[in-house]
């Protein structure tokens, strides 16, 4: 069996569009209807089956593996298969395969920032993809023409054949060389397809993004993937969710959380701050004695939930800065506070295990 490729003109990893070209170019050339010469039709039947084969991405995969592209091997002799057809009704009629087949679904990863994952936003996909020939209307013939019956097979799209092996001589059947398995062959190919009935192209198509989406979530978008062989029914479209990191809100499932920083002295006495959200500015209270690590929750200012009701909270976490340089007025401002509160410059006071794993909680909840 000659080599598929050679019998193209290509290499190994030529891309489909390439293997389309070659054969649209080689098939002007031995096409029966362009060169009558016995020979050249005999040409041009194996310059189409090399393309039926190589314009699969699931035949070229087998071919490329050592098979002959329709699900065989090519060892050249009566193999496991051949023993298995012979036992399990391998030799009865199976009939032609359909041209019209389904198509494959497709994947896409889109991105989105926490403003869209948690409002929810609508987008216009561009993607590449196989759709129906406009000019055949998915039929793979040119000028409204029709595949004709396979000479070789007579329409049954397979042929027997007896074996010897050593159980004997069995009768097997295999998918017909000259029509591939179809029980027809288009003479007239499309030009536009090639005979395949789809063509590559772009589309854009809307999609609603959900509010409370999140990076691993898949839209099922049925009947926008890549259109069959033959025209065949469209596959699905699954949009993944890649949420893009926000610069200072970090997303804990359904609550957000922000960090913000303090000096002692609002901390001590208190004081309002206010702080930039998905909802605009707001603001926030800080009491009186506010400790570092110390939490204020804003209801309801966090993330939609995507199977439930309302939104999640945005928790600020407060932390207090503790002046590093103070000129002799300041120190001395200290110095009398601590004096008045009792406080001694040496005191320490030593914190309980609750303590700390509320604040070991706050460092993972940022980590």
């Amino acid at each position: 069996m000659a080599d598929l490729y050679e019998t193209l003109g290509v290499d190994r990893d030529a891309s489909f569009d390439d293997i389309k070209k070659a054969y649209r170019k080689l098939a002007r050339s031995y096409h029966p209807d362009v060169n009558p010469d016995p020979e050249m039709a005999e040409k041009f039947k194996e310059i189409t089956a090399a393309y039926e084969v190589l314009s699969d991405p699931d035949k070229r995969q087998n071919y490329d593996v050592g098979g002959n592209g329709f699900g065989g091997f090519n060892n050249g002799g009566f193999g496991f298969s051949d023993i298995m057809d012979a036992f399990f009704g391998g030799g009865q009629q199976r009939g032609p395969r359909p041209r019209n087949r389904p198509g494959q679904d497709a994947l896409i990863r889109v991105e989105v920032d926490l403003m869209e994952a948690t409002f929810g936003c609508e987008r216009d996909l561009n993607v590449e993809t196989a759709i129906t020939c406009n000019k055949c209307n998915g039929t793979g013939c040119a000028n409204n023409s029709k595949p004709r019956t396979c000479d070789i097979c007579k329409g049954r799209g397979e042929t027997q054949q007896v074996a010897r092996s050593i159980l004997g001589q069995v009768m097997t059947s295999r998918p017909c060389a000259s029509c591939q398995g179809f029980g027809s062959v288009i003479s007239d190919p499309c030009g536009e397809c090639a005979g395949d009935g789809r063509v590559r192209a772009r589309k854009s198509i809307p999609i609603k993004i959900p509010a409370g989406v999140e990076t691993g979530n898949r839209i099922q978008l049925s009947g926008q993937g890549e259109v069959g062989p033959g025209g065949g029914a469209a596959g699905d479209l699954y949009v993944e969710i890649i949420e893009l990191p926000h610069d200072f809100i970090i997303r804990e499932e359904s609550n957000l959380h922000i960090s913000i920083s303090i000096p002692v002295t609002s901390a001590a006495v208190g004081t309002k701050v206010v702080i930039d959200t998905l909802d605009g500015k707001q603001e926030v209270e800080i009491k009186e004695g506010t400790q570092s690590g110390s939490t204020v929750v804003l209801r309801g200012l966090g993330v939609t939930r995507l199977r439930g009701s309302g939104r999640g909270d945005l928790i600020v976490h407060i932390q207090v800065l503790t002046p590093t340089k103070l000129n002799k007025e300041q120190s001395d401002l200290f110095k009398k506070i601590a004096s008045i509160r009792n406080e001694g410059l040496d005191k320490v006071k030593i914190n309980t295990n609750e303590e700390q794993g509320f604040f070991n909680k706050v460092k993972r909840a940022f980590r």
